[in-house]
């Protein structure tokens, strides 16, 4: 598909021309396009230039501009990344709001819907149906993306001509169920004329569709439901028609969420069934910790993958992305570098580490953080010998190995007496914003610790024992006032091009993105399961539903080195965060926490305990409506020639989140609602 975008600039669709009794030499109709294989490439190939996927061209903050500049996966207030820049922020927004092209691209999908009939005699039958199917694909896509946005939507199933009457014209919002069945028959009809393998690279299949309908009848059970446990129950009337544009009515939420679990189970059940799609295990082997953490690093890297399902390519020099050079260590910075920062909240999410009574990560011989003294370590590594391998796969660790050399992270270094005490006596949220660098122990002498603002040469410099030097930090900081080094502590491994001899720099990657893989669907399957389980709604198709559930968990966990179920999953709220937990650790960086945390409703304050998946004390990383992340940071002890870590909030380009129940649903853009007698502002505003 990528190749046939190239022929857009001179073949365009004459819209604007359509009065005209002869049409300009140098435009490419619609109609010319719709009547031959060829021209429907071109055709195929414009809609899915604009379809909305959230890629290596996507930037949350932003929206849909499809440029890449800056691009940062999982920066978005979900907790697994911390970026320096104003783009990391909480997913309440879109710059440029997905309204407006989103119209554009149903009305190219419903164009061809309604005129390819007249040219059906000039396909074999199989084509002419794929071809309707894509289009229906395309439209259940865009109406996807517009309901997880905006709740109910306006329905325009036709093509709109203009010039025409208001009634015409103007078309008020659906209601939000209304909405989300449009995009469950709309994923139906594509399903029913889709061929099982698509015909040519780039384009749709029944199988594809599939995938993205469990993805789809997830969001929508889980708002049906979950809306239920938000102050207000987050639903309204539009003041203009009295529609329920957001939300479910009080006597069908319930209902609704059993209809569309249901059908997220079946269509992550049909895509298992039928065989094709597989657990990447090329290099997998059991017991094998580095053979497990290589077999998920290649797997994104792996186009004969047996788990991809749906990607995105590219290709080097004409569609190429920015991620390597974005994101890259700080010794590879061009033009910048540690765009993704992964954060300790995250870390504990995984299998491995040794923990507090609380949960957390222990980094003390005390009862908490704030008591005993650190553990020390001969190596940074040794502290993540017992994790799942899956997490280093995810997330270069200090000293690990990557591209040509072991990456060196070391936030400053400790020259005082051994055992070591914590550096701070006061970790919690009111403290969050008291940096290192404002220790007593850095800023008066006789200096215990030595930190650096900045890389080479402005590297604070440690005198040692016998009078030689080291750098206060590593070569990849973190660097207190830089905030193109290492944030966190830990740098992002997941989608980087491993190789030395690649080269990095805008427009020079060109890995793909994997926007549907058969874990997904796994997961997919899994937590519908268990919610219609939950609910007393049996399997269609006749089985034990927890049992299903726990038997797609234990596949990931097996493939990700991860400790397996013992039991199967109960059909409780613990049973369900077991697999929410496992969805946010596999999927991290592939843009679908963000959208998680918004259908489950955990993202605000009071929900904020459910915020990964397990039950967490909120107030220790959020007050009221604001919450923060923490790093995991290394430092080196010269007395004791050993290693250890502290747990603080990011202390360098410091970000605070913000995130009320209004961020649900995004407000229509302003404009629209002033211009239009029918269109509603959601009613909360």
């Amino acid at each position: 598909m990528k190749k046939l975008i190239i022929f857009l600039a001179t073949a365009l669709l004459a819209t604007s021309c359509v009065d005209m009794d002869v049409p300009p030499k140098n435009v490419v109709t619609a109609d010319q396009l719709l009547s031959d294989e060829s021209g429907i490439d071109i055709y195929m190939a414009r809609m899915y230039s604009y379809m909305p996927y959230e890629d290596f061209k996507y930037q949350g903050q932003w929206g849909f501009n499809f440029n890449g500049w800056l691009v940062a996966l999982g920066i978005e207030g979900t907790g697994e990344c911390l970026n320096r820049d104003g783009i990391c922020s909480a997913f309440t927004h879109e710059d440029t709001p997905y309204w407006g092209m989103a119209f554009s691209e149903l009305r190219d999908a419903n164009y061809l819907i309604e005129n390819l009939p007249k040219y059906k005699d000039n396909y074999p039958e199989m084509m002419y149906n794929h071809y309707l199917g894509e289009a229906y694909y395309v439209r259940a896509t865009v109406f996807y993306t517009m309901a997880k946005r905006f709740g109910g939507v306006p329905l325009v199933t036709k093509v709109i001509q203009y010039p025409a009457d208001a009634t015409e014209l103007e078309v008020p919002r659906a209601s939000e169920e209304e909405t989300w069945n449009q995009v469950l028959a709309d994923y139906d009809k594509a399903i029913e004329l889709l061929q099982p393998t698509s015909p040519k690279q780039g384009y749709c299949n029944k199988y594809k569709a599939l995938a993205w309908k469990s993805e789809a009848m997830l969001y929508a059970g889980s708002v049906a439901k979950y809306n239920q446990t938000v102050a207000g129950h987050l639903t309204g009337l539009g003041k203009k028609t009295g529609v329920r544009v957001m939300g479910f009515a009080p006597d069908r939420w319930e209902a609704a969420s059993h209809k569309y679990f249901t059908e997220a189970y079946k269509s992550a059940k049909e895509v298992m069934n039928s065989k094709r799609y597989a657990l990447y295990m090329k290099k997998w082997a059991d017991g094998d910790a580095d053979a497990q953490y290589q077999n998920m690093v290649d797997m994104f890297f792996d186009d004969d993958s047996p788990e991809n399902i749906d990607v995105r390519e590219y290709s080097y020099p004409t569609t190429t992305h920015a991620y390597d050079a974005y994101n890259s260590p700080f010794v590879y910075h061009s033009p910048l570098s540690c765009g993704m920062c992964p954060t300790e909240d995250f870390c504990e999410l995984f299998d491995g580490f040794d923990r507090y009574p609380n949960g957390s990560i222990r980094v003390t011989d005390g009862t908490s953080n704030t008591t005993g003294h650190y553990v020390l370590y001969d190596q940074p590594m040794d502290f993540f010998k017992n994790v799942e391998p899956r997490l280093r796969a995810w997330v270069i660790y200090p000293g690990d190995y990557f591209k040509d050399r072991n990456q060196e992270i070391r936030t400053g270094t400790w020259v005082g007496a051994a055992p070591i005490s914590p550096l701070f006596d006061d970790y919690s949220y009111a403290t969050s914003q008291k940096t290192y660098q404002q220790l007593d122990a850095y800023t008066k002498k006789p200096k215990q610790l030595y930190l650096s603002s900045n890389a080479n040469s402005s590297q604070e410099q440690v005198p040692l024992d016998d009078g030689t030097t080291m750098n206060a930090s590593g070569a990849n900081g973190p660097f207190y006032a830089n905030g193109e080094s290492c944030l966190t502590g830990l740098m992002i491994r997941k989608y980087l091009n491993p190789s030395a001899s690649a080269e990095i720099g805008e427009g020079k990657s060109e890995q793909h993105f994997l926007l549907m893989r058969y874990a997904e669907v796994l997961l997919n399957m899994a937590e519908a399961a268990v919610e219609m389980s939950m609910a007393g709604v049996s399997a269609p198709d006749g089985t034990d539903l927890m049992q299903e559930a726990t038997n797609a968990v234990n596949d990931i966990r097996r493939r990700a080195g991860a400790n397996l179920l013992t039991t199967t999953l109960p059909n409780t709220d613990d049973g369900r965060d077991i697999v929410r937990r496992e969805r946010r650790k596999e999927l991290a960086f592939e843009s679908k926490t963000k959208w998680d945390l918004r259908r489950w409703r955990v993202q605000h304050y009071e929900g904020r305990d459910g915020f990964w998946g397990e039950k967490r004390d909120k107030t220790t990383y959020s007050d009221a409506s604001r919450y923060r992340f923490r790093g995991l940071y290394p430092f080196y002890s010269t007395q004791a020639k050993k290693w250890f870590f502290d747990v603080h909030f990011q202390f360098i380009s410091q970000k605070t989140f913000n995130y009320s129940v209004l961020d649900y649903y995004w407000n229509i853009p302003d404009g629209e609602v002033t211009k239009s007698a029918v269109i509603d502002q959601q009613p909360n505003r």
